[in-house]
């Protein structure tokens, strides 16, 4: 029994090897090279340990060939199984890689019908699920490149308008043709700071898109917070004759960058003010709910059109067509956006009764 053993290991060993270094040659063949290659080690290994162990036991002729001819039918069949199935596999791969490649084009991926293994099968899945991720990817990125082009035209057209309107007063100035300078100077001051407020708002939102925004947060009260906010908005209110509230105020603990959310608080402020008809009410409230702290501005403007809710943080939404003052570039509720997601939170609008 120990010498069987050993005359069928050693055959079997021996068809092993062979095998593997058939397979290291053939691995960047198809699959249904390697299946038929694993079909004929097993059958070969089969074959010469039995007749390895039929000649050590001196077999008749007759046996012998018996033995041979049951072994070489069971070789056909395994390796006509073998390539059958290699054949399958191929071309339920070969299905695979024509609907992978759709979706890499541009296009979405749609599983092949039919029977596949379980590996293709979640492979399919997984590819599915990539192309899901895929088109949501390419309709922000189409999204993002139509808002920086409109971007661009706005500023563009924001920037060429004061600068038009100072070159003409200071060439009006120049020639001495003015009759009461002070005026001018007081205007060409006032388009200045508009300029160098734009210009401010670009850079903040440059470094929020690039992800550079440096947050120092600090742990600080909500009440002190909207405090602050307030009474920096409180000369535009009085301006515009608009009240502004802040009783529904919690002193919740927050831990936030203080210079950065007073800039959220001082662009919905401005931009609430900006849209409150005069006698109207702003009311900024805050409170702890589930766990975060939720700061909210509520204005009088009327309530957003339902299809412009959504664009109402893009860049350079101004909600209306208009693009001379008092609509401003259209960016500081993109910035609120960006410093409030660099906190980890999430701004939102919708409309109240």
């Amino acid at each position: 029994m120990l010498a069987i053993v050993l005359i069928a290991f050693a055959g079997a060993a021996a068809a092993g090897l062979v095998g593997a270094v058939a397979l290291r040659l053939l691995r960047d063949r198809s699959v249904t090279v390697g299946l038929t290659v694993v079909a004929a080690v097993a059958v070969t290994a089969m074959l010469a340990g039995t007749l390895g162990v039929a000649q050590a036991m001196f077999l008749s002729r007759h046996d012998l060939s018996v033995v041979t001819t049951v072994t070489a039918m069971a070789a056909a069949v395994s390796l006509a199984t073998a390539l059958l199935l290699g054949r399958w596999v191929v071309a339920r791969s070969r299905d695979l890689a024509l609907a992978a490649r759709s979706f890499g084009d541009g296009g979405s991926f749609d599983a092949p019908g039919g029977p596949a293994t379980a590996e293709l099968t979640e492979l399919s899945r997984e590819l599915a699920a990539t192309s899901a991720k895929l088109a949501v990817s390419r309709e922000r990125e189409r999204a993002l490149e139509t808002s920086r082009r409109e971007l661009v035209a706005w500023i563009s057209h924001d920037l060429r308008t004061p600068l038009a309107g100072l070159r003409a007063m200071s060439e009006a100035l120049e020639d001495g043709v003015v009759p009461d300078q002070a005026r001018y100077f007081r205007q060409i001051s006032a388009e200045v700071a508009r300029l160098d407020s734009m210009v401010g708002d670009l850079f903040e939102l440059s470094r929020i898109h690039a992800g550079s925004l440096a947050l120092t947060p600090t742990r600080m009260s909500a009440y002190d917070l909207v405090g602050e906010a307030l009474a920096g908005a409180d000369p535009v209110a009085r301006e515009h004759g608009v009240r502004l509230v802040g009783a529904d105020v919690e002193a919740v603990p927050i831990e936030v960058d203080g210079k950065e959310m007073t800039r959220v608080l001082a662009n919905l402020l401005i931009n609430a003010i900006h849209r409150t008809p005069a006698d109207g009410t702003v009311a900024v409230a805050a409170e702890l709910r589930a766990g975060s702290v939720v700061l909210s501005v509520t204005d009088g403007c009327g309530g957003i059109p339902a299809e412009d809710l959504a664009r109402v943080f893009d860049t350079g939404w101004r909600g209306t067509e208009a693009r001379t003052p008092p609509g401003g570039a259209g960016l500081g509720l993109a910035i609120v956006r960006g410093i409030v997601e660099a906190h980890a939170g999430r701004a939102a609008v919708r409309n109240v009764a």
